[in-house]
This record gives C-alpha cells, structure tokens and sequence, in this order.
C-alpha cells in the first residue's frame, strides 16, 4: 500500500469514487462550474460537508518529495483526493481541467461537459430534456456561447436562415439552440428587457427570463445574438403574440388592438399590465455593447408580420 493511499485509509476518508460523484453533482448545482480548488475556495469545505469530514480530516498534511528540485510539498490530503477526483473525471471527458477551460472562458475553473451532464442527470433520475431547460455550463455549449458572442455583424445582416428546410434535429443544432439561449439571457443580464425583472429560483438552477426569437424559428429566423431579446414569461407571450413590438429607436409600441380587448383583460387585481405599453418614455433596456443590440431588420419584420397596429 501507498503512502497516500494509507493516509486515506487511517483518515477514514471517503473513496475517490464517492468524491468524484459529489464533483459532478457539485458542478451541476453551480451552474455547470467550480473554481480551481485553492485554499479560500468555498467549493472545497462544501463538498468536504457533503462527506461530514472532520477538521482533522480536512487539514491533515500529506507529505511528497519533489524530485525534480529535491524539497518536499506538503499539501492537504483533502485537496489531494478532489484533485485526484477532478484530473480521474477529466481523463473520462466527464469535465474539462482549469487550463483547459481557462483557454475558453479567461477562468481557472473546473466545467462539466456534454457527457458529464448526461452522468449528473443520470446520477439524480432526471431526464435528459432538463438540458432544454436549464442553463447549465457545458464546455460544448460554452463554446457555441463564445462564436455567438465573437461575431461581428455583418453590414448586410440577413436575420433569416433559408436553409433551415429540414426538422431534423442534429446535436449540433441542439447545442446551439442552447448557446443562443445562454448568450441572449447574459446578455441581457438576466433581465427582462422591458420591465428589468431579474428573478431565479433559490437553488438558482433556473432564471425567470426567457430568451425569445424576434423573428421565430418556424419562420426561418436565426440563432444569432441579433435576432433575440431576454423577456420575462409575460411579455415573451405578449410580444410573440403580437400585443406590442418596438420601432427604430427601440421605444415600446403598443398595439391598437389592444383596445378591443375585454376591460377586465390584462388586470392584476387593480394594476393593469397592459398600461405601461402605452407609455411615451417606455424603451427596450439594450445590451451594453452596441454589436449585441437587435437587428432593426428583425424588428421591422415583427412589427409588419406579427405586431397588430
């Protein structure tokens, strides 16, 4: 028996198998990313909580002898064990290591990918479409995220995609669909771009804000930073449906035909949600980078083809 592996059995710590399991969980419940594992991350006395250790178990020094410069390393056996975990579920492409996703997002972080997504929803029963809803961090996903984000507008924007003839549905197209999602709703800082409402769910694994086509997808439009707004529940149905839309200058515009709704139609209670549409000062809440704002062409077709003036 090694020395290490002696120190983890007169420790009683948990096996590596357990900790790489509590990782991929841990990554899921973050968002689909963990930073590296230093000593003032809080990621690492989580997961250590997860196992009960004790905190001799999570402070006890492992001692190594650096060949290379001769000097001895002394690093905690706790730290030891994640790494351990961490480095045996990269070599399964179950999550990509901090060097390699710091080459992508800028961060040393740990990040789940497509395949180690698919084990975490294995690992809590849950079906495989939960990847539609939730907007968990996939190296894959991310990267889609990046190319959308990267692309300069071209100077003759075409909002529509007249390829898209077939309804076969590829993984790659799944993913990018998921990266639109992801980039619109950032974007927008999580906001709704009408009313600001920013809201998520307490185990944050879900927000509030949708991200909605201008143009939709059965009408050809693309998955493009340009062709996209982050709208809340209900004023992604209103605007889909045509109850307002925007002009050039991105003011709110409301529909005439609005007007012939029932007057109990569009009341909370007392409030009538209907009435800010109406407001002269009402403007859609932009990006804060001017290569990330919708394509007025997109817009003017909602307004010709959807919105009811």
């Amino acid at each position: 028996m090694s020395y290490e592996s002696k120190m983890l059995q007169d420790y009683n710590m948990p096996t590596r198998g357990e900790v790489e399991q509590n990782l991929l969980i841990a990554l899921f419940k973050h968002g689909g990313v963990v930073r590296d594992f230093s000593h003032n991350e809080t990621i690492v006395d989580e997961i250590a909580d997860n196992f009960n250790l004790n905190e001799e178990q999570k402070n006890v020094v492992l001692e190594r002898i650096y060949k290379k410069e001769n000097r001895i390393v002394r690093t905690p056996l706790w730290h030891r064990l994640l790494y351990r975990a961490g480095d045996a579920l990269a070599k399964e492409k179950l999550v990509t290591r901090p060097t390699k996703t710091l080459k992508l997002t800028n961060k040393r972080e740990w990040m789940l990918t497509e395949q180690g997504y698919d084990k975490v929803l294995e690992f809590l029963n849950f079906p495989l479409d939960y990847k539609d809803k939730l907007p968990i961090k996939s190296f894959e996903v991310q990267k889609m995220v990046k190319s959308i984000f990267e692309q300069l507008k071209p100077s003759e924007y075409n909002p529509f995609d007249k390829r898209k003839k077939t309804k076969t549905i590829t993984k790659k197209s799944k993913l990018r669909s998921r990266g639109f999602r992801q980039a619109i709703i950032s974007v927008y800082d999580y906001r709704c771009c009408v009313c600001g409402l920013k809201l998520c769910s307490p185990d944050r694994l879900q927000w509030e804000v949708q991200a909605a086509h201008i143009i939709p997808h059965r009408n050809f439009g693309k998955d493009d930073i340009w062709n996209g707004l982050a709208l809340c529940q209900l004023h992604h149905w209103t605007f889909d449906v045509g109850l307002f839309s925007f002009n050039d200058n991105f003011k709110l515009i409301s529909s005439l035909k609005s007007e012939i709704l029932e007057n109990d139609h569009g009341m909370i209670f007392d409030f009538s949600f209907l009435d800010h549409f109406k407001s002269s000062n009402c403007f859609l809440r932009l990006p804060k980078i001017i290569n990330h704002y919708p394509d007025i062409a997109a817009i003017n077709w909602h307004r010709e083809n959807v919105y009811s003036g």
